[in-house]
């Protein structure tokens, strides 16, 4: 059962640290009711591929292949509780919860349910034999393998849920890519998500569904 803004509410009351005094004004907000809404550190979102509108989705399940790490995927669905991704800062770096983000910046995407970081390396994808993207480590395991530059397209210079971005993986350079070719095995006819190296247009995302807490202004 897909979890309600209220449930996913409960969620960041009882998991965000404990410094987010303004939670309760957190936006539970949707592309078509909130254009224009900052992206703070410890937002809660889902992230839509541009062309085919899918979500980015993990689950408990790992690759046959490659690495044998937990599974990422492009989902059709709108509502699913497995594409919401928690967005972090990178270790070691001043970025409270509630801090704006600025284009170029590298942040970590951990999975909600599972806990997880979306990671990439250089094994091959399953299918189009580009670079694999998994979920990896934990909260207290996370390395550069985690880390995503944040690009966004236009002229836009701190990200909002109407702008289209780019995510390139540090380590690799390929930029968080999905495409039309679907797993066989997968139920609901999820795509695959993978790295390349060009700036495609199936390289494009927007964030979509989630929970967006307020900025707080840094001192």
């Amino acid at each position: 059962m897909a979890l309600s803004f209220f449930g996913l509410a409960i969620f960041l009351f009882l998991n965000l640290d404990n410094d987010q005094a303004s939670f309760s004004s957190a936006s539970a907000s949707s592309p078509s009711s909130s254009e224009g809404v900052e992206i703070t550190y410890g937002s809660v979102v889902k992230f839509m591929h541009e062309r085919t509108k899918y979500r980015l989705h993990s689950h408990e399940v790992p690759y046959g292949s490659g690495s044998g790490q937990q599974s990422i995927t492009a989902f059709p669905g709108v509502d699913d509780s497995n594409s919401y991704w928690i967005v972090r800062g990178e270790p070691g770096i001043d970025a409270k919860q509630g801090n704006t983000i600025k284009s170029g910046t590298i942040i970590r995407l951990q999975h909600m349910r599972t806990r997880k970081w979306l990671h990439s390396h250089l094994h091959a994808s399953p299918i189009s034999g580009n670079l694999e993207v998994s979920c990896f480590g934990g909260d207290a395991e996370s390395d550069t393998g985690d880390y995503w530059r944040l690009f966004i397209e236009g002229s836009g210079k701190t990200w909002k849920q109407d702008q289209r971005i780019r995510l390139q993986h540090v380590d690799t350079g390929g930029y968080l890519h999905s495409h039309d070719k679907k797993y066989q095995r997968i139920a609901g006819g999820q795509q695959e998500v993978c790295g390349v190296r060009e700036k495609r247009a199936d390289n494009v995302w927007l964030a979509a569904e989630g929970v967006y807490l307020p900025v707080i202004e840094t001192k």
